[in-house]
């Protein structure tokens, strides 16, 4: 590995490392040694950053959670406009084509991960919560517009974030946008899009 070679941002070479490796090779590819060479870096640069490597899983789930407020900014502007269904399941496509099935999977893999996270989560799964508040808030704001009758975003949130991860999970290749957009009508209402 070179030697004196100035990192610009080593947090973030490294959680792009960390991301590549996780999707393609799910949790067990993630090690110290796996990252610090995906990401051309000396293996000690990983250990001068972070405690050790669950202080850095952990700083590297907050930071992919972190990256979802942009996405949730967005769902919640297309309130009022276009379809609520295309809406929701285009948000839902853009979680689980990121990396955040294979966040699921890393957390559940790793004990002393989940400790750590709970400091600073103190419920659910990072990713998956996140991910759920934002399909709340923007199904919360489409019943103030009328655009959504009954449903109850508190229940239906969650139920769309856990069929969608059912969808995506332990797939060779994701599911079809339609197959999505069934998904989220036949949660939010059948017959939404006649009011929509």
């Amino acid at each position: 590995m070179p030697t004196g070679v100035h990192l610009r941002d080593v947090r973030e070479q490294l959680f792009g490392a960390a991301e590549r490796l996780l999707a393609e090779g799910g949790p067990s590819a993630l090690t110290s040694r796996a990252v610090t060479a995906e990401a051309g870096v000396a293996k000690g640069v990983l250990h001068r950053h972070f405690d050790d490597f669950d202080a850095f899983l952990a700083e590297f789930v907050l930071d992919r959670v972190n990256k979802m407020d942009a996405r949730a900014e967005a769902l919640l502007n297309a309130a009022g406009s276009g379809s609520v269904v295309d809406n929701l399941a285009e948000a839902i496509t853009a979680v689980f084509g990121s990396v955040a099935v294979a966040i699921v999977a890393l957390v559940t893999f790793r004990d002393d991960l989940r400790r750590r996270l709970r400091e600073t989560w103190p419920a659910g799964v990072p990713v998956l919560t996140d991910a759920a508040i934002m399909i709340r808030n923007y199904l919360e704001r489409e019943r103030e517009l009328g655009r959504v009758g009954g449903v109850d975003p508190d229940g239906a949130a969650p139920m769309l974030i856990g069929t969608g991860h059912l969808l995506f999970a332990d797939r060779e290749a994701p599911p079809s946008a339609d197959a999505v957009r069934r998904m989220v009508a036949s949660v939010v209402a059948p017959d939404l899009d006649k009011n929509d």
